[in-house]
């Protein structure tokens, strides 16, 4: 893992400003503070709100706080306010978060500005937690500089292609084994009104590093487009990062949702659950929802590698994993909370109580031996883990970065320019702007980072 810049985070700096005009408004969901010591009998925990983690929270009290005694106090919040909320919390060290879900791109430079609590004691001591068990890629995305542990996953994944396999077959359409996106496009125009208020596919367009520029960016990379070149400089204006963002724009705006400037992983979520696209291209880790029990379109949807141009995967690799703050004055029990919510255990409690589809996968092997399991996600287990194995976070397109990471830049710069540059493309989506004037805009941006980096 390359060392990069020690300095503490511009975004930190904002996220700690955005966070306490937000703190009035958070109040109301938070619970109190943990105990006292590392003998307290609660632990804070700071999460998103993805369907796996409200999941987690309706199993705790009767399983976790019953076995352990430790009461587990939540705080949940949308993916953007969450991030703002524990850089502002973590930055500072305020302690009020003892465990936050944190992913591998904040990780790395958490632990390098000491804002984590390293969990290597804790995996030695707990040997029944099997360390050894978590993926190999999983396992080193949340390892820091000094080849220590930082965080555990709760679930892992990658990015890939999700489709109404009835929808394609009325229309007489079959999905390539490795589409291209210039295939997803013509099958996009031809399923679009396939039945009543559908729409060919869904793509992010919501702002935010993590939203739209999450998808984009691994356009762009296998379009040939890269935010830097190794020697850091901006490219967001060139022919390669033009043609994917104009490809990306122009098809949600023809054949995508509603409302896609202001859609994101939720949004596209509901609207393929709902009957309202017949293909989404997105997180795999949206599979386990689209095939739960109550799920309007189970058994209906079929998966496939993410689409490629020019390079031969293009899938994203992340994890929604968890972090101790430092300045926690509970690590022990925040570790058993996150010994408990990352074990093999509870990925059978999730499977007998809730449905094997829904078991937060994408972070052990063992997952993928159980009988159950690849039963009930037989139509997308082996493509999610083919594309955790596949994703190639050092060299994601088709030249030599600066730093690791596939959707994202791994520095801590790139919340703030990530953010700045995903505003200007959800304007292009919602069509107050045009693409050239958004990566124009974009690649000033870019460049003030470029003349930071230089020379290193």
């Amino acid at each position: 893992m390359r060392t990069l810049s020690r300095r503490r985070p511009r975004a930190s700096l904002a996220a700690v400003a955005a966070g306490t005009l937000l703190a009035p408004l958070l109040t109301g969901c938070w619970t109190g503070a943990g105990g006292t010591g590392s003998g307290g009998d609660s632990v804070n925990v700071l999460m998103v709100n993805n369907p796996q983690m409200m999941e987690l929270r309706k199993l705790t009290a009767a399983h976790f706080t019953k076995e352990t005694g430790i009461r587990v106090n939540f705080t949940v919040l949308p993916e953007n306010d969450v991030r703002d909320k524990i850089s502002q919390d973590f930055a500072n060290q305020a302690g009020q978060y003892d465990v936050a879900t944190l992913s591998n791109y904040e990780i790395p430079i958490y632990a390098r500005n000491g804002w984590l609590h390293d969990m290597d004691d804790y995996v030695r001591e707990d040997p029944a937690y099997d360390e050894q068990d978590v993926l190999p890629s999983m396992r080193q995305s949340l390892t820091g500089n000094d080849g220590k542990l930082y965080g555990q996953p709760f679930y892992g994944e990658s990015s890939f292609l999700m489709y109404r396999k009835d929808v394609l077959a009325k229309k007489g359409l079959t999905m390539p084994a490795q589409p291209t996106w210039q295939e997803v496009a013509d099958i996009a125009a031809k399923v679009d009104g396939a039945e009543k208020g559908m729409r060919g596919i869904c793509l992010r367009g919501l702002p935010g590093w993590g939203e739209v520029m999450a998808p984009l960016t691994t356009v762009v990379n296998t379009f040939g487009g890269t935010w830097f070149d190794k020697d850091w400089k901006a490219h967001l204006d060139s022919p390669e990062f033009k043609k994917a963002t104009n490809f990306y724009v122009n098809l949600v705006r023809e054949h995508g949702e509603a409302g896609a400037a202001q859609s994101g992983f939720a949004e596209c979520l509901n609207n393929v659950t709902q009957g309202k696209t017949a293909m989404w291209y997105d997180a795999t880790s949206a599979a386990g929802s689209l095939e739960s029990k109550d799920s309007p379109v189970k058994g209906k949807m079929g998966y496939a590698p993410a689409p490629v141009q020019e390079t031969k995967s293009s899938g994203w690799l992340y994890t929604w994993a968890w972090g101790i703050q430092q300045a926690s004055r509970n690590p022990d029990n925040a570790w058993k909370f996150i010994s408990w919510a990352s074990s093999k255990e509870y990925e059978q409690l999730v499977g007998d109580q809730i449905g094997w589809s829904n078991v937060p996968a994408g972070k052990r092997a063992s997952t993928y031996d159980i009988p159950a399991y690849r039963a009930e996600a037989a139509t997308f287990a082996e493509v999610t883990r083919d594309a955790i194995a596949g994703a190639q976070p050092e060299n994601p397109g088709v030249q030599p970065r600066p730093a690791p990471g596939i959707q994202f830049v791994g520095i801590p710069e790139f919340t703030d320019l990530g953010t700045k540059v995903s505003q200007e493309i959800s304007a292009a989506i919602a069509g107050r702007q045009s693409v050239d004037e958004a990566l124009s805009k974009s690649q000033q941006l870019a460049e003030q980072i470029s003349e930071e980096y230089k020379g290193r």
